[in-house]
């Protein structure tokens, strides 16, 4: 007769080397190490999710606003496209693409306006507003990610990134993202 198995505690997640411990219990083969590094960056990374989440609420933007702010300030100034290069820039559908536009103009994060130069074109302009708001989370993000780092000092951080940059370009080559990209490492 086999023992019962433990309850996870009522409240809260298992621990990593709990949580690895019950999966080497289950599937014997399987690497503590690597475990304990996956399941950590795992973590680390929804908590980070929460972080920014609960930092663009503050801003009453969404993570999907902050997306496209973010890709009209990569696009340089006069920080425009077209609404079909956003959608290609995020993996969205054109349909779901204008959707987002018509809040973020409602929300004066974006302008929508015709191109002087081809009247059929439409072209998607950050606002001022916009760009505040976009300055703003990249400052908070700072200061949480900087917090974040604090025990990862000096040549550590370089080393850090170095690893987590191989990981990414070993997935993305191997696991590229729902539209097969991969150049987006560099």
């Amino acid at each position: 007769m086999s023992s019962p198995k433990p309850e996870p505690p009522a409240t809260g997640e298992l621990g990593i080397s709990e949580q690895v411990a019950v999966y080497q219990r289950e599937f014997p083969l399987v690497d503590p190490q690597v475990e304990t590094i996956v399941q950590t960056l795992s973590r680390v990374t929804r908590r980070m999710n929460v972080s920014y989440t609960r930092q663009l609420n503050v801003l009453g933007i969404t993570s999907a606003d902050w997306e496209v702010l973010k890709a009209l300030v990569i696009a340089g100034s006069p920080y425009r496209l077209g609404p079909g290069d956003l959608a290609k820039r995020l993996g969205l559908t054109p349909a779901a693409m204008t959707h987002r536009i018509d809040r973020m103009v409602a929300e004066n994060l974006v302008t929508r306006d015709r191109d002087e130069a081809n009247r059929v074109r439409v072209i998607i302009e950050l606002t001022e507003n916009g760009r505040d708001k976009w300055l703003e989370s990249m400052r908070m993000a700072a200061v949480f990610e900087e917090d974040l780092l604090q025990d990862v000092v000096g040549e550590e951080r370089a080393v850090l990134a170095g690893m987590l940059t191989r990981m990414l370009r070993r997935i993305e080559e191997t696991q590229p993202d729902a539209l097969g990209r991969t150049d987006d490492l560099d």
